[in-house]
């Protein structure tokens, strides 16, 4: 077989295809193409990120009016992208190990855009999304958190990475084999890709430097 046929074979799998989708679409900036559209380039107010936070944080400044909307909404379209497309697979019958495969594209996809120069967001809402498609009471126990520690505290950074943490260890708890692939190895990853986004937000935590979200 030739490498073009090779090639042509490879990319013609209904996995990789999908793979190939979850990254462009989990790579979407709503974010930035909300705030964009306010006239207000997200990447250089705040921390830079895309994320819901930044988006709030960046508002508040310029269009107090409408701040929280906007997050909201940037909070949800970037937990949809990658619930979206977990469905999406379920509807073409695709192995639930590829499904889970495909939430880490997603994932992936939105920390480092490839419409943004592989820059991007932190990969909370887009994670939250995605486990909830497959394990919705790990991701409710991880928004509970996330919104207490938020409240209580008013350090985003700080109630994500708790949200993530407990969500991900509830599931050793209420799933301690997780349903058609027996391995928490999936979820274990997507934690740690947005436990690696949040390295300078820890740093700055340590440090007591993180800013609050008032």
């Amino acid at each position: 077989m030739s490498f073009l046929a090779m090639l042509i074979d490879f990319f013609s799998n209904i996995n990789i295809i999908f793979y190939v989708i979850a990254y462009l679409v989990g790579g979407i900036p709503f974010g930035y193409l909300y705030t964009k559209v306010l006239g207000i380039d997200i990447r250089e107010i705040g921390s830079g990120s895309i994320g819901a936070t930044n988006v709030l944080r960046a508002l508040k400044q310029t269009k107090p009016q409408i701040a929280k909307k906007i997050a909201i909404a940037t909070m949800l379209s970037d937990a949809l992208k990658g619930a979206v497309v977990i469905l999406a697979a379920k509807i073409f019958n695709i192995s639930y190990e590829t499904q889970w495969a495909i939430a880490i594209f997603a994932i992936l996809g939105h920390c480092y855009s490839p419409f943004l120069k592989f820059e991007g967001g932190k990969g909370v809402a887009t994670m939250m999304g995605c486990v909830m498609v497959f394990l919705p009471l790990e991701a409710i126990c991880g928004l509970i958190v996330w919104f207490i520690v938020g409240k209580v505290l008013k350090i985003s950074s700080l109630a994500s990475l708790f949200g993530v943490l407990l969500g991900t260890t509830a599931s050793f708890i209420l799933h301690p084999q997780i349903p058609y692939i027996d391995t928490h190895t999936p979820l274990v990853l997507m934690a740690l890709i947005v436990f690696y986004k949040h390295i300078p937000n820890i740093i700055r935590l340590i440090q007591r430097k993180e800013q609050k979200v008032i």
